[in-house]
């Protein structure tokens, strides 16, 4: 008998989507044998105080690039044109909407932003939406994250077969080495005139380059653009 359908759900401002964020969603899909990526970009993230630095077209634009070449990913505008905060648990329902039970939904976020869920919207009824995958971040361990929320130890799964198997929804913690990115490294470096090549996927540094996101120069036009900033 065919298994159903197991679809990850990937959000994030994304301001710009790096490498550590495709390396989360990756370890998510190897550790639960996942069938899908959906990205989903914010538009106005409750936890973060100012808003993004670059537009909502950019950012969609720059998810879609930064899956090009992953046909099991893809983005989606629902929060985008979604007005108000941008809370996990209406795009969950949403997916409800069109079918998707909680049960084939699977939530990945990194052990950092774990270990703040206490402090999401409507907690804790959230982790009945879908499976929680929690991956482990550069700085914050797995074990750091529980212990910020020891009561959903009790929600804890093994990866696999016990979602295939138990009822209800859970939590299941997935070791993983993810690069250590972070979009306000990238957007300090773009700043400094550095490069990013080695944080973001090609097509996503071209983008950025070409539309001069995030105080980016050019590199075709960067020396005559830096040359007319000096005297």
């Amino acid at each position: 008998m065919n298994q159903p359908r197991r679809i990850a759900l990937l959000g994030g401002t994304f301001d710009p989507i790096h490498y550590g964020h495709l390396d989360a969603a990756d370890a998510a899909t190897r550790a639960l044998a996942l069938n899908e990526v959906l990205l989903v970009p914010t538009n106005d993230p409750p936890h973060r105080p100012a808003r993004p630095h670059a537009s909502a077209f950019h950012r969609f634009a720059l998810a879609a690039l930064a899956i090009s070449e992953r046909p099991a990913y893809r983005v989606t505008d629902v929060e985008l044109s979604r007005t108000g905060r941008s809370y996990t648990i209406d795009t969950l329902e949403a997916m409800h909407a069109q079918g998707w039970p909680a049960s084939q939904l699977f939530f990945v976020l990194g052990a950092d932003a774990f270990a703040e869920i206490a402090t999401w919207h409507r907690f804790p009824g959230v982790l009945d939406a879908a499976h929680f995958v929690v991956v482990a971040r550069p700085g914050t361990t797995l074990d750091a994250a529980i212990a910020r929320v020891p009561a959903l130890r009790a929600r804890l799964r093994q990866p696999v077969a016990e979602a295939r198997d138990q009822p209800g929804t859970g939590v299941f913690l997935v070791e993983a080495r993810t690069r250590d990115v972070s979009s306000t490294n990238i957007r300090a470096r773009l700043a400094a005139g550095e490069s990013i090549d080695d944080l973001v996927p090609p097509a996503v540094a071209r983008h950025i380059r070409t539309h001069h996101l995030y105080g980016a120069v050019d590199e075709l036009h960067g020396e005559d653009e830096r040359s007319s900033r000096v005297g």
